[in-house]
């Protein structure tokens, strides 16, 4: 469920960090869509729960207008990302890294997995800490309400 799903409009911050090829990146980046950016870790086992299906919203609804970027923080090596995505069945979700945790801690992540939902205005709308089934009817009909707006 997404029980424990809060919401609140809150500008996201233009804190930079990097893709799989190394170079840096920011939220801003991606303006002009819709986002789900989940905060994890290698070593999170409810991560590893949830990466599944958030892979699978991404090739349920990612496109032009949504996207789900997920952003390893902290120490998690390209080889542990690699390993772990292959042995969760990943393919669709972009290669993030946020090793000082810059970015997740300007936004406030104390623990992981935590999920923040973001506006196509790059507005932060609603957030999640703990894993989520992200491939649900519930998660589905809350991303679709989002591109609706």
């Amino acid at each position: 469920g997404l029980a424990k799903l809060t919401d609140g409009v809150q500008s996201v911050p233009d804190v930079p960090f990097t893709d799989a090829g190394g170079k840096q990146v920011s939220l801003a980046d991606w303006k002009g869509k819709a986002l789900l950016v989940n905060f994890w870790a290698t070593w999170c086992a409810p991560c590893r729960e949830e990466m599944p299906a958030l892979d699978a919203l991404q090739k349920a609804r990612g496109g032009d207008r949504f996207a789900v970027l997920t952003v390893a923080s902290g120490r998690n090596t390209e080889a542990a990302i690699t390993r772990f995505f292959a042995e969760a069945g990943v393919s669709a979700l972009p290669t993030l890294t946020d090793p000082q945790m810059a970015l997740a801690r300007s936004m406030g992540v104390l623990a992981m997995p935590v999920t923040v939902l973001i506006d196509a205005e790059g507005r932060e709308v609603a957030r999640m800490t703990g894993d989520a089934d992200w491939s649900s009817p519930a998660a589905l009909a809350l991303i679709d309400a989002m591109l609706a707006e």
